[in-house]
């Protein structure tokens, strides 16, 4: 049966940033599919927690600082302490910075920088070397973004560690497909959380939004859990180093 090959049953599934958002959205679908969850949060998941404990899903919360690389070998080490083993890694965690490129400070380039392509790097390569160790493969999704493909305007560190993350996607795609490990990503588009909030409640720019997107609406976390569970899923092992987008259409218009 096909359904089956999109059965999570009894996988161990890392999410990073899952408190909020996209990655709550991501950690709750992987969680229903039948993953065990570790959240890696830098602040407590209370909610997440919630929704969690409501669907009977098992999840276990680990605090790390994602700025740094330093929590990475910890998050491996209690991951397979508590579940014996990690079949997935969504490297969620992310943050932007906006200010004119023409006066954009060192900084605020090193922050996004870091969080959102080194710790992506560094943490794909921890769990990749306890995929070889265990010798079953593994699935390894990371979120990228519209500005992958666009520039975008006074975002130039978020723009360019998001397209890092597509380049990088593909390169360890290239180097890890023989030990059976599926590295993907997906684009979100413009997305309704907390993040764009600012966006949304800005009339002129709600509606120039929206008229770019022939969808007609903005996106919500749960457009993202399929797509999510597809890629963690069997159905999607013969998908390498390719990034998707979700964008209601955005990227065609």
């Amino acid at each position: 049966m096909i359904l089956n090959a999109f059965n999570l049953e009894g996988k161990v599934a890392i999410v990073s940033g899952c408190n909020t958002g996209l990655g709550q959205g991501m950690a709750l679908g992987l969680a229903q599919a039948g993953c065990k969850v570790v959240g890696v949060n830098y602040t407590a998941p209370e909610e997440t927690i919630e929704l969690m404990n409501a669907g009977g899903h098992t999840f276990l919360n680990i605090r790390a600082n994602l700025l740094e690389q330093d929590d990475i070998p910890t998050i491996i080490e209690k991951a397979v302490a508590e579940f014996g083993k990690i079949d997935i890694l969504v490297n969620n965690a992310g943050i932007i910075r906006r200010e004119d490129a023409i006066e954009f400070s060192e900084q605020n380039w090193d922050d996004v920088m870091n969080i959102n392509s080194k710790t992506v790097f560094f943490m794909s390569q921890a769990v990749a070397k306890q995929f070889i160790a265990q010798g079953n493969g593994g699935k390894i999704i990371n979120i990228a973004s519209m500005l992958s493909f666009q520039g975008g305007i006074r975002v130039p560190s978020y723009t360019a560690s998001k397209s890092a993350v597509m380049g990088i996607t593909r390169a360890m795609a290239n180097e890890w497909a023989k030990h059976n490990i599926n590295v993907n990503a997906i684009a979100p588009g413009y997305m309704a959380t907390n993040n764009t909030a600012a966006l949304r409640a800005d009339e002129d720019r709600n509606a120039a939004i929206l008229e770019r997107i022939p969808a007609d609406r903005w996106g919500k976390p749960e457009d993202i859990a399929g797509p999510c569970v597809f890629l963690a899923s069997d159905a999607a092992s013969y998908i390498n180093g390719y990034t998707v987008a979700v964008d209601g259409g955005w990227l065609a218009r």
